[in-house]
């Protein structure tokens, strides 16, 4: 079942579609990823999903959600900090979590247990201005998390952490979605994506390019590649060449193209015949990283543009 379903949502601002046309959903209790460079349109697209903005076209649905209890049913952190710099953390947690619809006990009862589960219990009297970017970031996931809600929307929320942190968050996203939640996760950063999400929709120029799980994508854009490491003396002779095509060898590792017609098992079959001992033998597939570059640049290159029209995409760690 699905908790959020797009119908042809487009959003205009006087002649640029920062969204055009998309439609997509999300299943419940899944981590769905939100993807593309810089500008593509996710955060338009996100703000629309959260009542921020009003789509021109189109639907947006959330399961048996009105507007009335939307506020509670969805946890919204923005990749800009909404945080008051000159308030108290406690303060700024408990005056969040209130908005929520939290009683002031029941907030301070879970921001208390929320900082002891993150090792941060001292920081409820510290001015938000003292802490630095990564511990702002660890505090606005709180105040999205708090009142335990069903949508959570995280906008690249790995922003300013480093690496311990950063798999301190993705370990309660994990922990959130065992829960009964649905994360809906929006980056530019694809190896986060790999790690993270089942499912994904690419966006470029307000359009999806590509979706579905990120399972079923590696397998429809495989290139029969495959990586081999054997013991023994491989003798480098013709006979191969019917089978696959050798793209890189070093030492005792095989780098292989699969020929079409041709299985894994006929590989194997010809280096036992070889008399080589199999040590490793994998399909290697390609990364999202690959995959959303090879068709973002053929989608822009269809339209005549070329690849400096795509914006910021990067695969390094943020700074």
């Amino acid at each position: 079942m699905d908790v959020l379903t797009i119908n042809n949502v487009s959003k205009i601002y006087e002649k640029a579609r920062a969204v055009d046309g998309i439609s997509l959903s999300v299943p419940e209790q899944s981590i769905f990823g939100l993807l593309g460079p810089n500008g593509a349109g996710k955060t338009t697209l996100i703000r629309m999903i959260t009542n921020i903005l009003v789509q021109d076209t189109g639907s947006i649905e959330l399961k048996n959600i009105s507007a009335k209890t939307r506020n509670m049913y969805i946890g919204y952190m923005p990749e800009e900090r909404g945080l008051y710099k000159k308030m108290k953390v406690g303060e700024q947690l408990m005056y969040l979590a209130q908005l929520k619809n939290l009683s002031r006990r029941e907030a301070k009862k879970k921001l208390t247990a929320w900082l002891e589960k993150f090792g941060i219990e001292d920081w409820w009297h510290k001015k938000v201005e003292e802490l630095s970017k990564g511990m702002q970031q660890k505090i606005q996931f709180i105040a999205t998390v708090v009142h335990d809600p069903k949508l959570i929307i995280l906008d690249e929320p790995f922003s300013g952490l480093d690496p311990i942190n950063a798999n301190m968050i993705k370990n309660e996203i994990f922990e959130l979605k065992q829960k009964g939640a649905t994360i809906l996760f929006s980056t530019h950063r694809m190896e986060q994506v790999e790690e993270i999400c089942e499912c994904i929709a690419l966006i470029n120029k307000g359009k999806i390019v590509l979706s579905g799980s990120v399972a079923d994508l590696k397998q429809q854009f495989k290139e029969n590649k495959f990586k081999l490491t054997y013991k023994g003396h491989f003798s480098d002779i013709p006979e191969f060449l019917n089978i696959f095509e050798i793209l890189e060898h070093h030492e005792q590792h095989l780098t292989l193209h699969l020929n079409e017609g041709y299985t894994p098992n006929d590989v194997l079959s010809y280096f036992i015949r070889q008399g080589l001992q199999i040590q490793e033998f994998k399909e290697i597939l390609p990364s999202l990283n690959e995959i959303f570059i090879n068709q973002v640049k053929a989608v822009s290159l269809s339209e005549g543009e070329n690849m400096e029209s795509l914006g910021h995409w990067s695969t390094k760690p943020s700074n």
